[in-house]
């Protein structure tokens, strides 16, 4: 199976997952501002792990264990929605990396403000 196919699935895969989330987990835990980043379906496609990125930090906790208690739910619905020879089965992970890069963002924020304020008092 080429990559190209599994990069194909993977994406169609993240969709799904996002749009079932979105629309058919009805969890009151599952809520708030969260995005499903990424999905990386394994070349047998028996696993597919999604990483979901939650913004309100007092959220994360609940609505990754709520995620994780619909797995099931979530993989019975992929298979109605894809044709797909088997429905792969589902990891959830918390993805970071919209967090690290605001904290990225804000430390070269302050490295520049720090640099700026030194240049400043040299030209005095």
């Amino acid at each position: 199976m080429s990559y190209q196919r599994i990069d194909r699935i993977s994406e169609q895969v993240r969709r799904e997952v996002d749009r079932i989330i979105r629309e058919d987990i009805s969890d009151p835990r599952v809520q708030g501002t969260f995005s499903v980043t990424r999905a990386d379906v394994t070349r047998d496609l028996r696993y597919a792990k999604i990483y979901v990125s939650i913004l309100e930090e007092e959220n994360r906790k609940p609505m990754m264990a709520a995620l994780k208690k619909a797995a099931g739910f979530v993989r019975h619905q992929l298979r109605e929605n894809m044709i797909i020879r088997t429905s792969p089965e589902i990891l959830f992970e918390l993805d970071q990396n919209i967090e690290y890069g605001i904290h990225i963002a804000s430390v070269l924020k302050q490295v520049h403000a720090e640099e700026s304020s030194d240049d400043n008092a040299n030209e005095e």
